[in-house]
């Protein structure tokens, strides 16, 4: 009987146990490893995040820049501006795509890796400026913007991903996503600005002079954003053991490849967390995009700016903004310091005492920032619709601030797809809101048609409140453990 037994059976059973305890033995030694990018130096930390930070600012100056330019645009490409601007199209389509190509791409990164994507999608961004300064027709133009809003919709929004990969604890990302969430505003704001700038040289150099700058920025991006993706980084330091991990688990590539995509998808459908603040955050985001219509309009026609002068007003929300950034960095201390309070993840920051700034952010700066925008031109000097902007764009980085960091503490496991889903409302709102922009404030003169807006920013103001009682309870853990 010894002489029959089978001469496979017992060393198949040793390697099992044997790969079993590597990969045991690997699990604690990754957490200490030198190659985690958890366990980075703070100065490589920092090195890889300000690299996307950059790129996520010069890439959205693409995204509205050529706004300012809507009259050298219709006169040369003979275009019809009757109702619905169709000069601001090239920032429709570049927002459309950069709303629905990062949910395929951002997943895909998180579970291939970020360097290659990255890198990859940075230089085909650049190349795809080219064409669009020696486009000879619209459809040239329209075509090249698609490509541009896809690559560049996926760089704006894996920065925050890669803060994720970054910094394990909460209290370590809130930082970085701040720095994150002023670079993606101040580039779409900056755009119409750059745009201004640049317009006496001829809309076609608003487009070379960005061409400038990302192509000088590619070596940056080339030697500097390195893989930081950890579970990627670990597959290739130790596939002998990640395969033995995972030999008792067949799956198809191309199913894989679909779980990876739909991720995003479901996050958006399925999550009211994710419903709420996608809904909050796009509106806020989108406001940005309605100023580069309803600013030229405004400015023009009560206090008889240019259209370059009016691209200039922009400067305002910048400067909002900015204050903004600095209100959020004492919204961070509140927030880190809440770890002392969390009774059910003791030393955890909770996650709903970062959306504390934003309710009256939105209830008073925001929806007021719109009433003093729409009602201050009865008043004789343009500084009183000046401030209601620049309370505007102070309100949108606070709550862009609360709405990226919950989101991506909350869904830190998957945060790339997260945040993926969540701006692809953004970039909706952003691509379609601004066309019924000029529509709304001829039709319903300017003061209602910032007052409307105002009482939307009012009603919105819910979405945090509800998010501060129920937010934890609304969050479903089998979808975070599923993907």
């Amino acid at each position: 009987m010894e002489e029959n037994r089978s001469p496979w059976r017992e060393p198949s059973t040793q390697l099992f146990s044997t790969s079993r305890q590597a990969s045991t033995n690997d699990r604690l030694e990754w957490s200490h490893n030198p190659s985690n990018p958890l366990n980075w130096l703070l100065w490589e930390k920092w090195t890889t995040m300000s690299v996307a930070c950059w790129v996520t600012f010069i890439v959205g100056l693409n995204a509205t820049s050529l706004t300012t330019a809507s009259k050298a645009l219709s006169s040369e490409f003979d275009l019809s501006n009757a109702v619905i601007e169709d000069s601001f199209l090239p920032s429709t389509v570049w927002n459309a795509a950069a709303a629905v190509v990062p949910l395929v791409t951002l997943p895909l990164m998180d579970t291939y890796g970020v360097r290659i994507g990255y890198v990859t999608y940075f230089i085909l961004f650049c190349i795809f400026l080219i064409p669009q300064a020696l486009a000879k027709d619209f459809t040239t133009l329209i075509v090249c913007r698609v490509f541009a809003g896809a690559f560049g919709g996926t760089l704006q929004n894996a920065a925050d991903g890669i803060a994720a990969n970054l910094f394990s604890s909460q209290s370590e990302r809130a930082l970085p996503l701040t720095v994150f969430v002023l670079s993606v505003l101040l580039g779409v704001t900056m755009g119409p600005v750059l745009g201004a700038a640049g317009e006496s040289l001829g809309w076609r150099w608003i487009v070379w002079i960005q061409l400038i700058i990302c192509g000088a920025s590619i070596p940056l991006v080339v030697m500097f954003m390195r893989e930081n993706r950890g579970s990627v980084i670990r597959s290739r330091l130790c596939k002998d053991v990640i395969v033995a991990e995972q030999g008792r688990v067949k799956e198809s590539p191309l199913f894989g490849l679909a779980r990876t995509i739909s991720r995003s998808a479901v996050l958006l459908t399925t999550e009211p967390t994710i419903i709420f603040m996608t809904l909050w955050s796009s509106f806020t985001f989108g406001l940005i995009f309605i100023s580069t219509q309803s600013v030229p309009l405004v400015f023009a026609d009560i206090y008889g700016w240019s259209e370059t002068a009016a691209g200039l007003a922009q400067v305002s929300i910048g400067i909002g903004q900015l204050f903004g950034f600095a209100v959020c960095l004492i919204q961070n201390n509140v927030y880190i310091r809440s770890a002392a309070l969390n009774r059910k993840k003791a030393g955890t920051p909770i996650p709903e005492s970062v959306l504390y700034l934003s309710i009256p952010g939105t209830a008073i700066a925001l929806a007021g920032g719109l009433f003093m925008y729409g009602w201050g031109i009865f008043q004789s000097h343009w500084i009183v619709p000046t401030i209601g902007l620049s309370l505007t764009g102070f309100a949108i980085t606070t709550i862009m601030h609360a709405a990226t960091i919950y989101v991506t503490d909350e869904y830190a496991a998957c945060a790339a797809s997260a945040i993926a889903a969540v701006a692809f409302g953004e970039n909706v709102f952003a691509a379609f809101l601004p066309l019924a922009a000029r529509p709304m404030y001829l039709q319903l003169n300017f003061q209602w048609a910032s007052t409307f807006l105002a009482l939307i920013a009012l009603l919105l103001t819910f979405a945090p409140i509800v998010l501060i009682y129920k937010g934890h309870n609304l969050i479903n853990r089998q979808v975070l453990l599923g993907y």
